[in-house]
Parts: C-alpha cells; sequence; structure tokens
C-alpha cells in the first residue's frame, strides 16, 4: 500500500494544444530552480524533438555527506528502476524475431517450479498478466533487498508463493515477471543480461552512459539517492543482482530519450513487435504503457527503486521525447511532470510556491504512537525526530510527514494523506482508498 506507484503523466483531458517549435526554456529553469531550492527534488532531465536535445537541466546533489557534497551534472548516472522493463522488453522482441521464442512459449520450458508455469506465457509476463505474485511486496523484502541473490534464490523465492490469479484473467503489476524474463534472456543465449543489453541495445543506439549497475560507484559519476526529512539523508541501496530484468540498469535521461527515440524508429526490433509492444490493453502495453496529456497519445515507462524516480515518455505525433532522473523526491514527480508537458506543450502553468506550516515540536507528540486498522495488516508507526513527524508502516523505510493543516499531514512523494483526531485516537489515511487506523494503547 505505501510503495509508490508512478504513473507517468497520467492525465486524461480532451483539449487541443501543439508543440511550441521553441520551448520556454526559462519556464522549465524556474520550475527546477524552485524544486531545487525548496529541497523538492535532485535530478536531472532532457527533452529531445526529433531525435536532437532542445533542453537539458541538473539540480541537486550527487553525493552527500556530513559537509562534503558534490553537485550533480549533465553527466551524472542514475538507477532508473522498472524502465529497465522496457529495455527488458525490446530483448525479448529481439528473440521473438530471431526465432528463438514466441509469445505463445510457457514458463514451465526455463522454470517449471513456478507457479502456473505451464499455463502463463512470454505474453502473460510481459503485460503483466501471469498472477505471479510479485516478490518485492514480501513483508520481509526491505529486510535482504541489499544483498546479493543468485538467480537460484531469487527462483525459489518466486516459487514459494501460490498464484495471485489464474493466468490471463486480469492485470496486476509485479516485479516478478520481468525478472523471469531477464533470466529467459540468459538461458537462451548463454549470455549474462548485461551482454546482451550491451550488444542487442547499447551498442545498437548508441548509449555511453547505460550499462547494468552495481555497487554505486561516485568516481564513475553514479548517484547515491536520498530522502529529505530534515535534510537530505542517504537511502538503503538495492543489490542489482536483486532486481534484474525488472530494475537493474543506470543510465541518464540523455540516454533514455536516444533509446525510445531508437525504438519508435524501429531501430531495435521489427515492425510487428513494435506493434505489439505498443497495442494497449487498459493503458498497458507490453514493456510500455499507455502516456496521455490532453489529446496527446504517447507511451513511457517509469520506475523507483531506494530514493531514485525516473520517467520517460514519447509522444510519436509530436517526436517529443522527455527523460526525468532524481535521486532524491519529496514533492510528486507526476506534478514535475504535468509543469514539464504543460509548458512543453505551451500551455498556462504555473509555478509551485510551496508554502509551509509550522507546527510547534511539542505539539506533534500528540500524533506519535502505532496505529491498526482493520482493512489491512499493516501498522502504522508515527514518530516525532526534532521538528519534523515520520510514518512507518509495518516492514518498510520511515517517510517524512509535511503538515498541511491542522491535524492533517501529508508524504507528497507518495501521494500519501493522514488526518488525526487526537480525542479519539483514531488517523484516517487517504491513498488511493481511505483507511481507518485507532491508536494502540
Amino acid at each position: 500500500m505505501f510503495k509508490a506507484i508512478y504513473c507517468l503523466f497520467m492525465i486524461a483531458i480532451c483539449s487541443v494544444y501543439t508543440l511550441s517549435q521553441d520551448i520556454n526554456t526559462s519556464r522549465l529553469d524556474s520550475l527546477f530552480n524552485i524544486l531545487s531550492e525548496k529541497n523538492k527534488a535532485m535530478g536531472s532531465v532532457a527533452i529531445s524533438k526529433n531525435g536532437k536535445i532542445i533542453y537539458r537541466k541538473t539540480i541537486g546533489y550527487s553525493f552527500i555527506q556530513d559537509s562534503i557534497k558534490k553537485l550533480s551534472t549533465d553527466s551524472t548516472k542514475y538507477r532508473v528502476g522498472s524502465i529497465t522493463k522496457t529495455f527488458t522488453a525490446t530483448m525479448i522482441f529481439q528473440l521473438i524475431d530471431e526465432g528463438n521464442l514466441q509469445l505463445s512459449t510457457t514458463l514451465d520450458r526455463f522454470f517449471p517450479s513456478v507457479a502456473n508455469a505451464n499455463k502463463v506465457t512470454i505474453r502473460h509476463l510481459l503485460c503483466h498478466q501471469s498472477g505471479i505474485h510479485n516478490f518485492t511486496d514480501d513483508p520481509n523484502y526491505v529486510q535482504w533487498m541489499t544483498q546479493p541473490k543468485t538467480q537460484e534464490e531469487l527462483i525459489a523465492i518466486i516459487s514459494k508463493h501460490k498464484a495471485d490469479f489464474k493466468p490471463g484473467k486480469r492485470t496486476s503489476y509485479s516485479n516478478s515477471n520481468y525478472l523471469l524474463l531477464g533470466f529467459i534472456i540468459e538461458k537462451l543465449t548463454g549470455k549474462s543480461y548485461s551482454e546482451n543489453l550491451n550488444d542487442r541495445i547499447i551498442s545498437r543506439a548508441g548509449l555511453p552512459d547505460t550499462y547494468v549497475g552495481s555497487k554505486t560507484d561516485p568516481d564513475k559519476n553514479e548517484c547515491f539517492s536520498y530522502q529529505h526529512v530534515t535534510s537530505w539523508e542517504q537511502m538503503p541501496e538495492t543489490d542489482m543482482s536483486i532486481v534484474g530484468g525488472a530494475g537493474s540498469i543506470v543510465s541518464t535521461p540523455a540516454d533514455l530519450v536516444n533509446f525510445i527515440e531508437n525504438l519508435f524508429s524501429l531501430k531495435l526490433c521489427s515492425k510487428n513487435s513494435f506493434q505489439q509492444m505498443t497495442s494497449m490493453k487498459k493503458n498497458v502495453g507490453m514493456g510500455l504503457f499507455q502516456v496521455a496529456f490532453f489529446n496527446k497519445k504517447g507511451f513511457g515507462h517509469s520506475g523507483a527503486v531506494d530514493g531514485f524516480v525516473s520517467e520517460l515518455g514519447y509522444f510519436p505525433q509530436d517526436s517529443l521525447a522527455v527523460a526525468c532522473c532524481y535521486n532524491g523526491v519529496a514533492y510528486p514527480t507526476n506534478e514535475i511532470a504535468i509543469g514539464i508537458l504543460n509548458i512543453c506543450f505551451n500551455k498556462g502553468y504555473s509555478i509551485p510556491e510551496f508554502r509551509t506550516i509550522s507546527v510547534n515540536p511539542e505539539d506533534l507528540d500528540a500524533y506519535t504512537g502505532e496505529y491498526t486498522c482493520k482493512k489491512t495488516p499493516l501498522k502504522i508507526k508515527i514518530t516525532r525526530k526534532d521538528s519534523i513527524l515520520l510514518g512507518q508502516a509495518t516492514g518498510q523505510p520511515s517517510f517524512p510527514l509535511v503538515a498541511k493543516g491542522k491535524d492533517k499531514f501529508a508524504c507528497d512523494r507518495f501521494g500519501l494523506k493522514l488526518e488525526f483526531n487526537t480525542e479519539k485516537n483514531e488517523m484516517i489515511l487517504f491513498q488511493r482508498e481511505k483507511f481507518l487506523f485507532r491508536k494502540s494503547k
């Protein structure tokens, strides 16, 4: 419930706006400057038109330790999380184009121990209709996500779960699907995922700053990720062996727009395969999602790992590609994306002001405690750190809460709102649904 689901540019509004030939870069600068000034984001953006980058901007730091701070630059590299899935899907379709695989191939050919392996097809895996349990939802995931795992260990973790539903019955996002697809690429080729990525995409598309990551190395211009509490604090670092074909790629916004332009120019797979990738069912394709902005139809993917958030979108009608990579966010990245596209498509947009509400630190103590809810097994612990209220759900990292009004707080990054009633010892949580929590005595 508290793991962020980032929906890239998902706005369904019917109107007509055209892309200005000259994007208002000063407006884009104003947006990113205030995000930096107010500690709402650290990261980088690249926008390309007709295959040429027309705007780049980087804010914040790639490394923070005590008094040492290293500013990020255009060459800073980010973990792009689930955007990796678009790369994985592209390589799967290359294997299909080569006759080594079919969309109807079943999973039992590779991993018979996984639930319903004889019924789950490559198609099901690609469009998240397999019913295979999402292994990153395991309650103890955060306890071992920083530790290296072998393919055999990860298959065992996935195989221990029963299916969430029968293959093809519904769509449910699962990182397990693309972890398995990454392993299938390795099994079919006899090469590592990294070698396949280099041979099949990086060398063909010309992506000098894209590769499978390992332990973060600042000397390679790789950045760490952070969350903002009273200051930017470094987040735990997921071991890349854990996420594989679902989320292990490191890249830059410039490389990402280059990649998606190559994909849409049919330089990375056949026309038939590309049409399969972009055929949408309820906004879900194969390695891509529908991106909607007013009357514009686009495609893309987003990603989140540790404190990193990345977004990639392409609008074929305008030959416009937008990529954003953040290593620290304290404001909904979807709101930033809306601002970027409003400016790109020459629509009126007000730069946010980020006004804050001050609360006496001692007054925050009235909200602290452990809260439970009948609708979910998750417990939420509310604590105070200096003048900041922190929330923490069972088995998950803590997150800062910003005062929005009397007894009202929010974590903008996760789209989470909390409203307290101290007299009744109650807390109402809003996150796509409404949940009533009661404080434990």
